[in-house]
């Protein structure tokens, strides 16, 4: 039996089409809705699509297509010839056609089209003949001449003209100079007799900067229209948008190609792009423009100045324009109906195009439109109310970075598109900001005081920093990755953030920085976009976030109705908590208590901590630590009062005490006298802190083995604060989180240590119990490998996936900057696997521990603390391997909340798929 041929060309028109809906990753996003648009009934000019396969192919095979290609077109242009009663390229009833992209996923103005495909000097005889209207004809044919000049001739081949020397420009320059030469303000005023006299000037200076001749066979057009969109999809501005979208390089794009129908045949006829409901707000109302005697090209490009389709959607600027609706208004109401039609049949928002030839209205495209954060919020609820959708699929409707739009100020859309970046660097944290470059966080702090907008610019930032952090509307720094000191910090406070701009080049003698021939000088002004990592010169104007408004809370209470995985808060001041509770969080899943010694009020406690790290006998140690314990409760105690009836697992100390040791001498000096002690002694005993390996040295667990009365007082501290407010009537409830652990047998030995202060409290207060949780953070991999043994000594885990990726991968987090913009850009890796959890490795390790911990103890409860907590991806992957929770900084717990319900819907949509496959086996 002979192999059946490959499938290359699926063809659309009349009553039938050969596509569906549901093919896009085939016919790509456009050619699926063109051929449901058929299928369902609507006017659609006959085509047919060229596959996403014939793309991966055509790259495969250095740039050759599959020989079974060029019968199947051939075949399939004989059909849309016989419905629309024209011949491509015939000499007495031509017809045109336009060939367009349409990868799977919508990518708005990346890729190319070319319009009016066919014409040349002979079929553009026979059309003025067959239409009566020389003036169309000729507007139609210097408009391919254009087009296909600059896609096809220019970029397709791999010319790189100067700024402003493209084909293109060169062309439009020529059409400005006749119009100023003839004393015409608009396209519209040429005549026919301006347009042919063009057309000429246009081929001469086609052959002048390209060095060939227009191609005048209409089969050449054709082909190398098709080739064109082919090559596009590997353009510049194409992967640029795919990198930033995440769409992958392999999918590839498929090519349609449509038969012509025309907008600028005269006053009845139009072209136009409109949305089913208002895009930019999510009201429900038909939202769009439209063009009288215009092409499609003229509404997107912006050569002309739309009308607005309806009277609802006009507005100061446009109410004195006729719109579709007052215009034509038989043709705007087929149209409104058609809109209506579509959202009801795709169920969601939908941009379209359309084209009106003499009055017939037909359409071009639909395909699920792009909106902002806001109207994406909106819409989803909107459409659930009115019972369009269900909870499932309102809540699959926004995407996180979406959400996040109503979280953070954002830079006015419009001021940005007109700003020239002045450097990039890594987005850590989103949102814009606007300020006065400083250059230390004492002058930020000062500024602020002042109450001036300061932008704190650093090499990096240390912990010494954080009061300048925290006064500054943003931090920049030249160095330094997404879980960098400053990228961490900024995203608790949800406060803009870029880091790793190593363009800038920092001078603080004379407090300036330097990107290139750029200086700028302290006081100047600067505006950050963490969102996308972008640094603009001066001040550009922003847009209030709008976190508060009732469509975020009724959404996110979608959001809770459908997730299982619960979503906690990495917090350290009862501030913070407080916040992290008003965005939803249940409990928190992080707090760092060497953090309060870092901010606001935290001078007291820093210097006694200095105190007891300085010290040298265990009797000065404990004298410092009892001199901390009444700071340590406060901060304690109105942490677990903030998150009262909710988990709250406090991690004892962690960092390196080195961390700790002051630089500036006059604090050395005050620190030497309150341990009466000489400097010289105290910079001996700050030297011997010093270690090669600090990340791997003596900290966490290490520290609370070496110095038990360091976990002792942290442990008595929050056992305190429980029985205080347990008296009260609250509901506390702590969790002790033991970190840096790689053997059972430390835990085994912190757990001595909580057990026997347990008693001594709960004695103390006459309670026969303390409700709490012993247990671990795993972040080493051996911890991952053994969670069956440590698991019999603790009682729940919470992964510290910073570190556990850190030393997976042998990576310094901080000093990534060096090398992982190369891996990404190589694609030696696919992503940054300190922003989304890298599943094939880090994630193995996590799943061994799962499983491990389980065995051994099954009620064990596991849940993830480190920054990957409020990544989506992340956070899909923690539902899958069935951890209780996920902790993240307060500003990312609406977006966990999003992850982690999007996560509930499509296990639940995989599972159903599972069962319906196993009962048809």
């Amino acid at each position: 039996m002979a192999k059946a041929k490959k499938k290359y060309v699926y063809f659309f028109g009349g009553k039938r089409a050969e596509g569906r809906a549901d093919m896009k990753e085939l016919l790509g996003g456009k050619g699926a809705n063109l051929a449901e648009m058929v299928n369902i009934g609507l006017p659609v000019p006959a085509g047919f699509t060229i596959t996403t396969e014939v793309c991966t192919a055509y790259y495969k095979n250095n740039k050759k297509y599959p020989k079974e290609l060029e019968p199947q077109v051939k075949q399939a242009l004989a059909k849309v010839e016989k419905i629309m009663g024209a011949k491509f390229g015939d000499k007495k009833n031509p017809l045109l056609v336009s060939v367009r992209s349409g990868a799977r996923a919508s990518m708005p103005g990346m890729m190319e089209t070319i319009l009016n495909v066919g014409l040349n000097n002979e079929t553009r005889e026979a059309l003025i003949q067959k239409t009566g209207n020389p003036r169309f004809v000729y507007d139609s044919h210097r408009r391919l001449i254009q087009m296909y000049s600059d896609v096809v001739m220019e970029k397709a081949a791999g010319i790189e003209p100067e700024e402003g020397k493209g084909v293109r420009q060169q062309l439009e320059k020529e059409l400005h100079k006749m119009k100023e030469a003839r004393g015409y303000k608009s396209d519209t005023d040429l005549t026919a007799e301006d347009l042919k006299e063009l057309i000429e000037i246009y081929k001469e200076k086609v052959k002048e900067v390209l060095g060939k001749p227009f191609p005048e066979n209409p089969m050449d057009q054709l082909w190398g229209a098709i080739g064109a969109v082919f090559q596009s999809w590997m353009g510049k501005r194409a992967i640029s948008y795919r990198r930033i979208e995440g769409i992958p390089d392999d999918w590839g794009t498929a090519v349609n190609v449509q038969s012509m129908v025309f907008g600028n045949m005269g006053d009845t006829s139009a072209t136009g792009v409109a949305f089913t409901r208002n895009p930019a707000t999510g009201e429900n109302y038909f939202y769009g423009e439209w063009l009288p005697n215009a092409q499609g090209e003229d509404v997107v490009a912006g050569i002309r100045t739309p009308n607005p389709i309806n009277e609802v959607g006009k507005s100061e600027h446009t109410k004195d324009q006729v719109s579709l609706e007052k215009g034509m208004p038989k043709t705007y109401a087929q149209l409104h109906k058609i809109q209506r039609l579509l959202e009801k049949h795709y169920k969601d928002m939908l941009d379209i195009e359309f084209t009106i030839q003499e009055g017939n209205l037909y359409m071009l495209q639909c395909r699920v439109g792009k909106r902002n954060g806001p109207a994406a919020v909106k819409m989803a609820l909107d459409m659930y109310k009115e019972k369009l959708i269900t909870k499932e699929e309102a809540v699959m409707r926004v995407q996180p970075s979406q959400l996040d739009e109503l979280l953070h100020p954002i830079i006015d859309p419009k001021a940005e598109l007109t700003a020239n970046v002045m450097v990039k660097g890594l987005p850590a944290g989103p949102g814009g900001a606007a300020g006065q470059i400083v250059f230390t966080a004492n002058d930020a702090v000062a500024w602020a005081k002042e109450g001036k907008r300061v932008i704190l610019v650093r090499e990096e930032t240390n912990p010494e920093d954080i009061e300048g952090m925290r006064a500054a509307q943003a931090i920049l720094t030249a160095r330094g990755g997404m879980t960098s000191h400053a990228a961490l910090v900024a995203r608790g406070w949800g406060k803009c953030c870029i880091v790793g701009a190593g363009a800038i080049k920092i001078n603080l003698e004379e407090k300036t920085l330097t990107v290139g021939d750029i200086t700028l000088k302290e006081g100047d002004w600067i505006t950050l976009n963490g969102t996308k990592g972008n640094v603009y010169v001066g001040e550009l104007p922003m847009i209030k976030a709008a976190e508060e408004n009732p469509d975020f809370q009724a959404f996110m209470k979608l959001c809770d109705d459908v997730r299982k995985l619960k979503v906690r808060t990495n917090a350290d001041t009862p501030e913070d908590a407080l916040r992290a509770r008003a965005f939803g969080a249940e409990g928190i899943g992080l707090f760092r208590t060497e953090h309060m010694f870092y901010g606001k009020n935290s001078e007291e406690p820093l210097f006694i901590l200095r105190k007891m790290i300085h010290s040298k006998t265990k009797d000065e140690r404990i004298n410092a630590l009892n001199e901390l314990f009444p700071y340590v409760l406060r901060d304690v105690k109105g942490t677990l009062e903030a998150m009262d009836g909710f988990p709250v697992t406090f991690r004892t100390l962690d960092p390196p005490l080195h961390e700790f040791v002051p630089n500036r001498q006059d604090e050395r000096e005050k620190l030497a006298q309150a341990l009466g002690i000489s400097i010289e002694e105290l910079n001996e005993r700050a030297d011997s802190l010093h270690e090669n390996n600090p990340m791997m040295g003596h900290r966490g667990v290490r520290l609370g083995i070496t110095y038990p009365e360091i976990t002792e007082m942290q442990v008595r501290a929050i056992f305190q604060a429980t029985a205080e407010l347990m008296k009260e009537g609250k509901k506390p409830y702590p969790e002790i989180m033991i970190p840096v652990t790689c053997h059972v047998n430390e835990i085994k030995h912190q757990y001595q240590l909580v057990s026997k202060i347990h008693d001594e409290v709960a004695s103390q207060f006459g309670l026969k119990k303390i409700p709490h949780l012993t247990g671990t953070m795993i972040e080493i991999p051996r911890a991952a490998l053994t969670a069956d043994k440590i698991a019999e000594a603790a009682q729940f885990f919470s992964f510290g996936t910073n570190d556990l990726t850190q030393m997976g991968f042998g990576f310094s987090r901080d000093d990534i900057g060096g090398f992982l913009p190369e891996y990404l850009e190589k694609k030696i890796l696919p992503e940054d696997p300190f922003q989304s959890i890298d599943q094939e490795g880090v994630g193995k390790l996590m799943k061994i521990a799962v499983e491990g911990g389980r065995a051994t103890r099954p009620d064990l409860k596991i849940g993830i603390c480190g920054e990957h907590g409020g990544e989506p991806k992340s956070v899909e992957f923690c539902h899958k391997i069935g951890l209780n929770y996920v902790s993240c900084s307060p500003f990312r717990v609406p977006i966990a909340r999003l992850a982690a319900a999007q996560a509930a819907v499509k296990d639940a949509k995989s599972k159903k798929t599972v069962k319906k496959t196993s009962k048809k086996k």
